[in-house]
């Protein structure tokens, strides 16, 4: 059988591109299921995102020591996700078959390694399939000449710290690549395209450039095909996964939720559906949530293009087809997004709980008799925490909802501070005099030393970049930086004027029983996004959901914001408005502990950051709750 594209069709036709993978723990099984369904469900391009801060530094720490102190002991030094082999592998034949074309970013960091797996697997299955590989997104070396002929100056996005005062060795710096290199190997014939780190959305819009020509600078076009990608790289996530309207979608299965498509036209016109007789949904609300999440402002920037979103809509064309309305786009910006990854430190904790009465108190105790077995070992120490979760329910009817977690989590730059016989050991000596009911977690391998990695967010020139594509017969192109590029601006606050009082009467309650939100993690920031579901509900959103009135639901989680230089403001983060989805979207600088790779908060990915601001309690007008709880 053909490929879609060599049938005899109109060649103007939409692309359909399958996002089969939002993570390297994503349900591989979907993807076999997608591809044997083929027939009934046909689709162009698969496009899967494997790649998240966390793996970028631990793959690069492999990589690190295993080729440059040839140090294998953290595992087998595969640098690549070696998950998309074993995903891949059982569909190989069926990809042939159809001409199914493949781009991925599994090649974390050594896509040229990830290369020469796939080819020895080919070769065993006796397969032709021509495969490219992409590189330039590894810039250490770039980041490290510039600062030190001080023609460039790096600061943290999220702290604005300056790179010459973070005191630690950089072991690898990843660039963020556009799509142009995934769309040139597949105009040369490519069937399966690797990358490393390209921008979740890169390998949508490297799809689209190949399948439709788009140029460069068909801006509305290459910024619809980038909010497609967007839309779709989470996989399930836009059919239902990680929806605040999760009890509506029982009616459609709570269980393997279906993988999403995004069909784009000649015109750039986007409309999202999913794999047919899936469970989960596609809709307005999925859509807007899904567009919400770890978005940085109104300008949305890519090394391709710049999406604005500030006119950003949906409709809702039938089931489970939805259309993207109301985006433009416009130059890329003139710099790329890097995270440089850390040689590693060390974290170790331990649980504690504490049943019942007096909680606090227990908890004052216990972290006092921890401080002074520890002794002199704190002072060296990078990070020692104390923190109660959860609270013991009044009147308990189970021993369960009067139980608290005590957590202690400590962090050291030398392994040895944080072995048993400095940590662990001399907090289990305090068993015989703890609190009332003190019970430690019996599996203590959370106590002994893992290794860790800060990581520092900061932006490179893209000019700076030998952004190549490694193509099937042995060349190797150039991918050219943007010649016209636009300056990046702050979002503005946008106060609204609207008397909450001509809502009506009002009664206390949680935001989340009329609010949707969704959030999520870029380095330490955290973004949340809140939408209603009835357009009358949105002044009134807007209305109370202010920068100030978001610090103050915050409360004790405030991290202080980040002090910025001018012309930008004093403030928790950029907000600001999208009013045809009905949402107020926030920017929380530093918010997260220094990113997921590093972090001593459980709320590593910033996902909760949205649903403990929906737990909160505002004035709710009543006419709004006559319609239903979400």
């Amino acid at each position: 059988m053909s490929s879609l594209k060599d049938a005899a069709v109109p060649q103007d036709r939409a692309v359909r591109i399958l996002g089969c993978s939002g993570s390297a723990q994503d349900r591989r099984r979907l993807l076999e299921l997608a591809v044997r369904n083929y027939a009934n469900d046909p689709f162009d391009v698969i496009i899967g995102d494997w790649m998240s801060e966390a793996n970028m530094s631990f793959n690069s720490a492999k990589q690190y020591k295993a080729l440059l102190i040839g140090d294998d002991s953290v595992g087998s030094g595969v640098a690549y996700e070696s998950s998309f082999i074993a995903s891949i592998e059982p569909v190989l034949s069926d990809i042939a078959k159809h001409g199914i074309k493949v781009a991925t970013n599994a090649g974390s960091a050594d896509t040229e390694g990830l290369y020469d797996a796939l080819q020895a697997v080919l070769q065993q299955k006796g397969l032709s399939l021509k495969v490219a590989w992409i590189e330039g997104d590894q810039v250490l070396d770039t980041v490290k000449q510039a600062q030190g002929e001080k023609t460039q100056e790096f600061y943290h996005l999220c702290t604005n710290q300056p790179l010459r005062e973070w005191n630690h060795e950089a072991i690898s710096a990843q660039c963020y690549l556009g799509g142009l290199g995934i769309a040139e190997a597949f105009a040369a014939g490519a069937d399966i395209v690797l990358c490393g780190r390209v921008a979740d959305a890169s390998p949508v819009i490297g799809s689209a450039v190949w399948w439709h020509g788009w140029g460069r600078q068909d801006f509305d076009r290459l910024a619809n095909a980038f909010i497609a990608g967007h839309l779709i790289e989470c996989s399930s996530y836009i059919c239902g996964g990680n929806f605040t309207g999760f009890k509506d979608l029982k009616n459609h299965g709570w269980a393997n939720l279906g993988l999403p498509i995004a069909e784009i036209d000649k015109s750039g016109q986007v409309t999202v559906t999913k794999t047919r007789g899936s469970n989960g949904i596609v809709n307005l609300n999925t859509c807007k949530s899904q567009l919400l999440y770890e978005i940085q402002g109104p300008r949305y920037y890519n090394s391709d293009v710049t999406a604005f979103l500030q006119d950003v809509g949906f409709e809702q064309a039938g089931p489970d087809r939805v259309v993207l309305k109301g985006i433009r786009g416009g130059p890329p910006p003139a710099t790329t997004k890097v995270g440089i990854t850390a040689r590693e430190s060390y974290h170790a904790e331990i649980w504690f709980w504490l049943v019942g009465l007096d909680i606090e108190a227990k908890a004052r105790m216990l972290e006092a008799q921890i401080r002074h077995e520890l002794g002199d070992r704190v002072q060296r120490l990078s990070l020692l925490n104390f923190t109660l979760n959860g609270d013991a329910a009044e009147d308990p009817q189970c021993q369960t909802s009067a139980t608290v977690g005590f957590r202690v989590v400590a962090q050291a730059f030398d392994e040895t501070d944080l072995a048993p016989a400095n940590f662990l050991n001399p907090i289990l000596e305090t068993t015989m005099e703890l609190y009332p009911g003190g019970t430690f977690h019996m599996d203590v391998r959370t106590a002994l030393p893992r290794p860790i990695h800060e990581y520092f967010v900061t932006k490179l020139p893209q000019s700076l970049v030998h952004h190549r594509a490694h193509l099937p017969d042995g060349r190797v192109v150039d991918i050219s930086s943007p010649l016209v590029v636009e300056r990046e601006l702050a979002a503005a606050d946008l106060p609204s004027s609207v008397n909450r009082r001509s809502f009506g009467p009002s009664v206390r309650g949680p935001l989340g029983w009329i609010v949707h939100s969704r959030s999520g993690d870029k380095g330490s920031n955290a973004n949340v996004g809140f939408f209603v579901r009835h357009a009358d509900e949105y002044d009134w959103l807007r209305s109370v959901l202010t920068s100030e009135k978001v610090k103050e639901l915050l409360a004790k989680e405030y991290k202080g914001g980040r002090i910025v230089s001018a012309p930008q403001r004093l403030t928790i983060g950029e907000r600001f408005e999208l009013p045809n989805i009905w949402a107020v979207h926030f920017l929380l600088y530093n918010h997260l502990d220094r990113g997921v790779g590093c972090t001593s908060t459980l709320d590593f990915l910033g996902k909760n950051v949205g649903e403990y601001l929906r737990s909160k309690h505002v004035d709710i007008p009543i006419s709004f709750l006559e319609r239903g709880k979400i």
